[in-house]
């Protein structure tokens, strides 16, 4: 359910049932010279979209594009890539997740496809938006209860794992699970990437352009949309088992 379309009463009763949100994260970035700027944005999308299609009452945000991208990879100059310093993020994201809360949603989740090797020791872009989840749920917590909150009869089962209010936004890669990453390892614009854009967008792939000097990219020759669709695929399985639970 996209939430664009939502009237008032889908919001209230996605509300009541605790219904997932999810955000979609990416970046605007250089993926080699055969590949789309959009590429990791794609990816992310094209996942949710998938447990979507099989979870129709998902509640899907519009994504957020404008990520910190760095210019790591190749020049901005004539290779596209749009960076947003994550010190600039930062109160975007605040503005997002603390509206969020103050709508009344608790289960919110955002997914990144973007530097996730790297993901939990973090990333400008996912370090951004996880920093502000925690405080974004610290700052409504105070604010509705009022110093002291935890300390509280009612948040005594806080250590057994229930009753945990910093599961109300949750960060996470696209990949998350080790299974998974193992078997589709991550790269840029390499064999993997290159597959999924295969799989999502045929037509925006050009095999042709595919530069041998670029080290990273030279996997992409073994590229192909069914491997691209397993991969995704996978990914949306256990996107949708995060969840729903099942």
């Amino acid at each position: 359910m996209q939430y664009l379309k939502m009237l008032p009463y889908q919001v209230r009763e996605a509300i009541e049932k605790n219904t997932p949100v999810v955000l979609p994260l990416g970046v605007i970035e250089y993926h080699a010279e055969h590949l789309p700027l959009g590429v990791d944005m794609f990816v992310a999308q094209n996942i949710i979209d998938r447990v979507e299609a099989r979870r129709p009452e998902l509640v899907v945000l519009p994504p957020f594009y404008y990520g910190c991208a760095s210019n790591a990879v190749a020049k901005a100059e004539g290779h596209g890539t749009l960076n947003v310093d994550s010190e600039k993020i930062i109160p975007i994201a605040e503005e997002i997740f603390s509206s969020l809360l103050k709508v009344g949603f608790r289960n919110i989740h955002a997914f990144v496809a973007h530097q996730t090797e790297e993901f939990y020791q973090g990333m400008p872009t996912d370090l951004a938006f996880r920093f502000v989840a925690r405080h974004s749920i610290m700052e409504h917590l105070e604010k509705a209860a009022g110093e002291g909150w935890w300390g509280t009869e009612k948040y005594s089962a806080y250590y057994s794992g229930s009753n945990n209010p910093f599961a109300w936004i949750q960060v996470h890669p696209v990949r998350f699970k080790e299974e998974t990453a193992r078997r589709f390892k991550g790269d840029h614009s390499g064999l993997l990437e290159t597959s999924e854009t295969l799989a999502m967008y045929p037509e925006l792939v050009e095999m042709d352009r595919i530069d041998d000097s670029l080290w990273y990219a030279r996997t992409a020759k073994d590229a192909t949309a069914e491997y691209g669709e397993a991969a995704l695929s996978a990914s949306a399985d256990d996107m949708e088992e995060l969840l729903f639970g099942e």
